[in-house]
């Protein structure tokens, strides 16, 4: 199981950072939900892989009893996620506002300021 997460792990970030080189905006977008998946894969498999054994202290204990989960990674998971979530909203609006403005998603040709001020109709 932990080699299984491990190579998907290592699939994403490679998927991630081959789509954050290329050049259409969308495929960066893409690349970055992959990163965003590799590090929440990466921080789940760091939080002791164990199955059917909750972070619960058991009735009358002390203390936890070895094996448990521990519940750290997933409340930083959670929480990634939702950032996660809010980047690739923002990231997916400025796209399309970038295409409405340019008419292109190829990040070369956006790299020039002058077209934007002829689409735009600001003073030349």
């Amino acid at each position: 199981m932990t080699f299984l997460l491990a190579l998907i792990t290592g699939l994403f970030y490679a998927a991630g950072i081959y789509l954050l080189l290329r050049r259409s905006l969308v495929k960066v977008i893409f690349g970055i939900m992959f990163l965003g998946h590799a590090a929440n894969m990466l921080i789940f498999s760091t939080g002791r892989l164990t199955k059917g054994a909750p972070a619960f202290v058991p009735e009358g204990a002390q203390a936890l009893v070895e094996p448990f989960a521990d519940p750290l990674p997933q409340a930083l998971i959670l929480t990634a996620i939702v950032i996660g979530f809010g980047l690739q909203a923002f990231a997916i609006v400025l796209f399309r506002r970038s295409y409405e403005e340019l008419g292109t998603d190829d990040v070369d040709a956006m790299r020039t300021t002058d077209r934007i001020e002829q689409v735009g109709g600001g003073e030349s």
